[in-house]
């Protein structure tokens, strides 16, 4: 009997390869929409996989900072800036390992003043509130307290306040383990806002600031706050709401030592077994101006590109960042010009507007940038 496979074979192997031919000439003129409304057409050398992702990337910068108005310059800038340092193939590339950001805290990345500062309100709670420590608070303290009370009434910071209130800082809470100091902390940072409903101390945070960390952090940047609060209530009051490790929170810093350790040197006692971390009781640095560019050297060793600030105390951070630096470098500073969702003082943020102006930094617009600041569900009472 005469074989008849090969020859019924045959069609089915004709017939497959013309739709091989067939789908690669499909596959090679696809042209698809992307979720914008846009036409894309991949070039030559670019695969429709390669042309999707950088779509999706262009959405994902469009809702990144979506809490932004259309208007606000950072919003311009920075996606701008985004683009062009992360192309391996633009002059203004700048490696993962170089892409730093630094951030200030209080009223940078949270309410400055209701009434005053948080590590101000801690320290008036601690000395003049807390049955628990307030008859043992010593005159010293309270003395600096009145002057902050002062500074609450009247919205003017005194000079000299800034070491008058470490030091209380280190001497009020001074024999507390590092957990206990931190669990503190974060009690207080969980009692009302004074001057807002539905939000607490530790919700007081910028949501639009929020979103620029996720959107940097989302670009291979490394985030580092740099504030002026002291080091352990920066960790106590922003873990848990910003995404960065403790390593990368630095502020202003009073002395730790071994709960053994006495009134001897650290360079004659050894930390032993039963030996825990305590706060020392004594105030080292403030960390404004010059000390944030400092310590930016000591602790990180690698000039940040990225710098954002509020005040006169983050200009040295600022000018550190954006002078003589290698890679294409930016500074913005928060004028607090919102007076219905905020807090705002519309006097400081025009002197901030016009140092920004004078400097080369970028002014930001609480009022006009941002399309909320802390939620729609927060309303400020006062």
């Amino acid at each position: 009997m005469k074989n008849n496979k090969k020859n019924t074979a045959t069609p089915w192997k004709i017939v497959s390869a013309v739709l091989a031919v067939a789908l690669v000439a499909v596959c090679c003129t696809w042209v698809f929409t992307a979720n914008s409304g846009q036409t894309l057409t991949p070039a030559d050398n670019t695969s429709v996989t390669e042309a999707v992702s950088e779509t999706e990337s262009q959405n994902i910068d469009a809702d990144a900072l979506s809490l932004w108005t259309d208007d606000a310059p950072l919003k311009a800038e920075l996606t701008a800036y985004m683009t062009t340092i992360t192309d391996e193939n633009s002059a203004d590339f700048i490696p993962v390992e170089n892409r730093i950001a630094v951030f200030d805290m209080d009223g940078t990345l949270c309410c400055e003043t209701d009434p005053g500062y948080f590590d101000h309100k801690l320290l008036y709670h601690r000395v003049m509130e807390d049955p628990d420590y307030k008859d043992q608070a010593s005159d010293e303290e309270k003395a600096t307290c009145e002057i902050i009370k002062e500074y609450f009434d009247t919205g003017s910071y005194p000079e000299g306040l800034d070491v008058k209130h470490g030091t209380a800082v280190a001497t009020a809470f001074k024999g507390m383990t590092t957990e206990e100091f931190d669990a503190y902390v974060k009690a207080y940072r969980d009692t009302p806002m004074e001057s807002y409903t539905n939000m607490t101390n530790g919700q007081a945070f910028y949501k639009p600031m929020l979103q620029v960390i996720d959107y940097l952090q989302a670009n291979d940047f490394t985030v580092y706050i740099v504030s002026g609060t002291d080091r352990l209530i920066t960790r106590g009051l922003a873990e848990g709401v910003i995404n960065i490790p403790l390593s990368q929170m630095i502020g202003s810093d009073e002395s730790l030592v071994a709960s053994g350790q006495g009134d001897e040197d650290g360079l004659d006692y050894t930390f032993g077994k039963d030996d825990e971390v305590v706060t020392g009781g004594e105030f080292l640095t403030k960390n404004l101006k010059t000390n944030k560019v400092t310590v930016i050297e000591q602790e990180i060793g690698v000039q940040p590109v990225l710098c954002f600030g509020n005040s006169s105390g983050d200009a040295a951070m600022a000018n550190f960042t954006i002078n003589n630096n290698p890679y294409k470098a930016a500074a913005y500073m928060l004028c607090c010009d919102d007076t219905e969702r905020e807090n705002g003082n519309v006097e400081k943020a025009d002197k901030m507007r016009a140092s920004c102006e004078e400097n080369g930094y970028t002014a930001v617009s609480m009022k006009n940038d941002w399309t909320t600041i802390y939620g729609d569900n927060v309303t400020k009472t006062k």
